[in-house]
């Protein structure tokens, strides 16, 4: 069997980056019907060490603390971005401007203004785009999006969606760049708001208003020298300076008119400071015939209730099986579970199928446009206390059936 070459370039070579790596790597084997077989050309990080663990423990090719050679190479086709968000606008602009389809991590900018400028830019040149909306993959997921579609719990009523971690929990948390607003944008909003905008808006379609509301927790943090640690890091002691976005961001929205959530209303919420979740990305959403529910923390379930009456009336658990999503490619059967890498491993095919020209069921950069829309319209009604409208998006992948 004759395999097409994809050449791969990083951008940024930390935990996601060796994601990123591992989800090409994984490609081949684990959907051979593709019939690629990624190369990794070349991988870029400002830090030197960085750079070199790429090349002689990723097994990059070639090495460089300039991002844009990876866009000049002429062996690399597709490109990862995976540098902190105040990078994003410009590598991404900079990747389409050099011809290369890119798959980039979210938020693409520190709100909607740069993400739509990276859409005009990607628009202007013609290539391929996929975004890191990775909690779109998890095989519950994807058949509670079926579910839906096909009408299983009736007319949608309404949602509920909350993506609490504790990930900065602790007030002597680093003050990381994702706590200035220079070099984060908005803070949780833009961070797990983010992420739970596309999904709402994949499973059930466009949201086209929203009332918000934002809280800063913690108001100083201990200051993290930038390049050195994360912000799970926890400093005793040390200077402290302003955290300047918000550690909680809810919203009330409203859905457009579409095939399924015609007048559908809901709640969303996220917090990065909540003590006792550590990673609960979790919906509920509500029709006339029935209801389910996912969390990120028991990805491989879904709670499922369809129907008023019968012995069987309430939620039953659903075990992910192969009858869901991509879930017989990565396990042989139910109870045996998918991981958080093997979201990766599914946003990459999708990502390299659409490159090749196959089905575009990838998330893309009017996605993420549509994503920003909503988390920058609740930033905004919190500010002036009215609701906002959302533009709609052309382009995007949400509620296709």
């Amino acid at each position: 069997m004759s395999k097409k070459t994809i050449g791969v370039g990083l951008i940024s070579v930390g935990w996601m980056g060796n994601l990123h790596t591992r989800a090409y790597q994984a490609l081949s084997h684990i959907y051979p019907e593709l019939e690629v077989e990624c190369k990794l050309i070349i991988a870029a990080d400002t830090a030197p060490d960085r750079a070199k663990y790429a090349h002689e423990v990723l097994g990059y090719r070639e090495f460089t603390t300039d991002y844009l050679e990876v866009l000049r190479h002429p062996d690399v086709d597709v490109v990862s971005i995976c540098s902190p968000n105040f990078l994003h606008m410009e590598m991404g602009i900079a990747a389409a401007e050099a011809g290369k389809a890119f798959w980039i991590e979210k938020p693409v900018g520190r709100g909607a203004h740069e993400t739509i400028k990276v859409e005009a830019a990607a628009n202007k040149a013609q290539v391929e785009t996929s975004i890191g909306f990775n909690y779109r993959h998890p095989p519950a997921v994807e058949y509670a999006k079926k579910l839906i579609a096909e009408g299983q719990i009736g007319t949608i009523t309404n949602v509920r969606g909350s993506y609490f971690a504790d990930y900065s929990a602790d007030p002597n948390g680093a003050l990381s760049w994702r706590f200035i607003r220079e070099y984060a944008g908005s803070g949780v909003l833009g961070d797990l708001m983010g992420h739970l905008a596309d999904q709402i808006q994949y499973i059930l379609g466009p949201i086209s208003e929203v009332s918000g509301i934002t809280k800063t927790v913690v108001t100083e943090r201990p200051v993290l020298q930038m390049g050195s640690g994360t912000h799970f890091d926890v400093i005793e002691g040390g200077e402290k300076k302003p955290v300047e976005n918000e550690d909680y961001g809810g919203m009330l929205i409203r859905f457009a008119d579409n095939a399924v959530a015609t007048g559908a209303v809901g709640t969303l919420e996220a917090s990065r400071v909540s003590v006792g979740p550590r990673a609960s990305y979790n919906f509920e959403i509500y029709g006339t015939n029935g209801s389910l529910k996912w969390d990120f923390e028991r990805l491989n379930e879904l709670e499922l209730a369809i129907g008023r009456k019968g012995a069987h009336v309430g939620y039953q658990r659903i075990m992910a099986n192969n009858l869901m999503g991509d879930f017989g490619k990565f396990q042989p059967g139910s109870g045996t579970s998918m991981g958080y890498d093997d979201l990766k491993v599914i946003e990459a095919r999708k990502f390299i199928e659409a490159y090749l020209g196959g089905p575009r069921l990838n998330s893309n950069i009017h996605d993420a446009v549509a994503a920003a829309k909503v988390v920058t319209g609740a930033e905004e009604s919190a500010a002036s206390g009215q609701w906002v409208k959302i533009t709609p998006t052309a382009g995007t992948t949400s509620a296709i059936r």
